[in-house]
């Protein structure tokens, strides 16, 4: 079973940037998608930007531009580059493995608060 942790999150001031890392200990890493989510109060969790084992790299309609996803597979970890950070950028953000081919798994993380704000 693939396990996550992330890290990274924070307050910002508009503007600025943060880097959230998502490292996932074991071998399956590789094979999987990796992506970013974020839900903010009374909304529903959306996606912010995945990469797939072969790199093919999709970005949520708000971020492209801002946000840069990237993954090591030798290190297991993926990250989001977060640049030109807005209010409405202020969320949880999650970090999510996911294969699906056999076997197939989506886990989540548990969650990085991002809040932007002067």
């Amino acid at each position: 079973q693939v396990q996550l942790v992330e890290s990274g999150g924070g307050h910002v001031q508009p503007g600025g940037s943060l880097r959230l890392s998502c490292t996932a200990p074991g071998s399956r890493f590789s094979s999987s998608t990796m992506g970013w989510y974020r839900q903010a109060p009374g909304k529903q969790r959306e996606l912010v930007a995945s990469v797939t084992s072969g790199g093919t790299i999709r970005y949520g309609d708000s971020v492209e531009d801002r946000f840069t996803i990237s993954r090591d597979n030798r290190k297991n970890t993926a990250w989001l580059q977060m640049d030109g950070l807005k209010p409405e950028d202020t969320a949880v953000y999650y970090c999510n493995a996911r294969r699906s081919v056999t076997p197939v798994y989506s886990v989540w993380g548990q969650g990085t608060q991002v809040t932007v704000s002067a």
